[in-house]
Order: C-alpha cells, then structure tokens, then sequence
C-alpha cells in the first residue's frame, strides 16, 4: 500500500461510465463484452484515475454528488486488476475491492473509444514510470554495495601532455570551376611594354591628293617604314621634267639614232 505521507495525483477523468455485472468465468477464456446486458447497465456514473505512490486507483463515483461507488486498487498493469475483453476495446473488467478486503469482478464500458484509448494509456504511462524508478533504485544500491573504481594516481606516477604539437593539417585545395586561368607572368621581373606604333613592321599607305600618284607611291615605300607626306598641289613629275631640261639640245638626235640601231 501507498505510504500516508504521500500525495494523490489525478491521471484520467471521464464523465461517463456503465457497470455491468458479469457471469463468472467458468473456464481460462478471456472475457467477452457479448455476454454482457449492454442495454441495460446496472450503474451509470464517472470514473477517475488517481495515483498514490506506486499504486494507481480506479474510483466509481457519482456524477451529481461524487459519491463513491467502488474503487479498485491497481498495482500492476496488466494484470488481475484490470483485463481487456477479447470482442471489443471500450470494455473493461475490474476487480474492485472493499475497506475489508473483499473483492468482487465487475465490467467497465465507455461510450467513445477514444474515453477508453485514454484510459488504458494513462495506466501504460503510469506503470511505466514505476518501472522506471525501479531501475533506478536497483542501479542505486548495486553502486552503493559495488566495488568502487579507483582512478588516481599511483605513488611516484606521472602523466605528460603534448599541447600545441599536434600534426599540420592541410588546407584542402579549392576545386576548379573549369574555368581556365591567366597565365602567371614570366620570370625576370618586368613585362616588356607593346611595340609603338612607329616601329611597326606594317606599310602604311601615304596620304595623297590623287588616285595614280598614290599606288606608284605606294610601289615604291613597299619596303619602307617611313611615312611619307606629300602635298597634293605639288607635281610628282616634276623631278623627271626637271632632269630631261637639263640635257642638251644636242643629245637628242643621238638617242633617236640608237634606238634606230637597235
């Protein structure tokens, strides 16, 4: 039993319950709800879950007054205190008991199932933590009366610690994204600036006034990288006109007769 300096806690209250009375069981079967009055109840009232330590209390009270109609004590779940039928899930069956000790089976049903999946959770929850402290105070005890592991040093023992000596770790090399890159520049320092225009390997074509002037020009500074300027009112001739004044009246006649020769 639950000792008095204990509290109560509440579990599970439903507002609406029926109470059958049940044949007794003649043989290991399980309960069967079918072989209940279903339609004719024999009491109707509320049902609340309570708990007093380890032992939970299903209590029957009256649902205008709170008058107690029956309780039954439960100390393991499942077990004699509370069954399960084997045809339907809001049915139950309780053992109750008396302030004398007597006990009597009585069946238990809900009018929703889900009244009743909360009912037999609240027992699930409720014994599963008597388990749990169990473990606990089981684990207690077995360190207390244990042998105890002693971890400190030894006479004359000592530890040494390497810190900051660890290995270097690699810094992973970023993945290319299959772009290619510049090339890095070549050794020696400075970078050699590009050729100016002057000293360019390119003909650059004379500006002149005239279309015919303009190709002999060109013809004749295939070869050369210097520009040449002329002026378009000048006359390109005029060095061979000059050349052809000078020579002598006298010369002419001897041309003709050689070209006659030939």
């Amino acid at each position: 039993m639950a000792a008095e300096g204990e509290y109560e806690s509440i579990l599970c209250v439903k507002p609406d319950v029926n109470v059958y009375r049940i044949p007794p069981r003649a043989s290991n079967r399980a309960y069967r709800a079918a072989d209940w009055k279903l339609d004719s109840p024999d009491w109707s009232g509320r049902m609340r879950l309570t708990a007093k330590g380890k032992v939970a209390y299903i209590k029957l009270e009256d649902k205008v007054s709170g008058e107690l109609f029956a309780q039954a004590p439960v100390k393991e779940y499942p077990g004699v205190a509370v069954e399960t039928v084997s045809d339907s899930s809001r049915y139950f069956v309780l053992r109750i008991q008396d302030e004398t000790g007597r006990s009597a089976f009585i069946g238990v049903g809900f009018g929703d199932r889900g009244d009743a999946f909360d009912f037999n959770v609240a027992l699930q929850d409720h014994f599963k933590w008597v388990k749990q402290e169990d473990e606990i105070s089981k684990s207690a005890q077995l360190g207390d009366s244990g042998p105890k592991l002693d971890l400190g040093f030894k006479e004359g023992q000592t530890i040494t610690l390497n810190i900051g000596q660890g290995k270097k770790r690699d810094k992973p090399r970023p993945q290319g994204s299959g772009v290619i890159g510049r090339l890095p520049p070549p050794p020696g320092g400075k970078i050699a600036p590009p050729p100016s225009s002057g000293s360019s390997n390119h003909n650059i074509v004379p500006q002149t006034g005239g279309t015919a002037t303009g190709c002999l020009l060109e013809l004749d500074s295939s070869n050369s990288n210097t520009v040449v300027q002329s002026n378009p009112s000048s006359d390109l001739w005029g060095d061979f006109s000059a050349h052809t004044s000078s020579v002598s009246p006298s010369s002419q006649p001897q041309n003709t007769a050689n070209w006659t020769q030939f």
